[in-house]
């Protein structure tokens, strides 16, 4: 095996990474529970936003409250997790 081709394929391959990196910071996607609760999240999952209608809160039902975050997180990460594998898909590159 040549080694500088080697070297130059992994060169290529951390060049391709660092771009589908920075493209996956810039990107963002929403989770939403009932249109009461948004999340939004970048496409590495790091939440950057998040939003409460004010019938959302019942001061009464607060267990409400947590699983509309809980389903807005959840939907917001799974979107996240989509746009890196969409990134990611035909890099053949073990663990991306």
């Amino acid at each position: 095996m040549d080694m500088k081709k080697l070297m130059k394929q992994m060169q290529q391959a951390q060049a391709a990474a660092a771009k589908i990196q920075e493209d996956l910071a810039a990107k963002s996607v929403e989770g939403t529970a009932s249109g009461l609760v948004t999340v939004t999240m970048n496409g590495h999952g790091k939440v950057t936003a998040l939003k409460i209608k004010p019938e959302a809160v019942d001061p009464g039902d607060v267990e409400a409250l947590e699983d509309l975050l809980l389903v807005a997180l959840q939907d917001a990460s799974a979107k996240a997790d989509a746009l890196q594998q969409d990134a990611t898909r035909g890099l053949g590159i073990p663990g991306f």
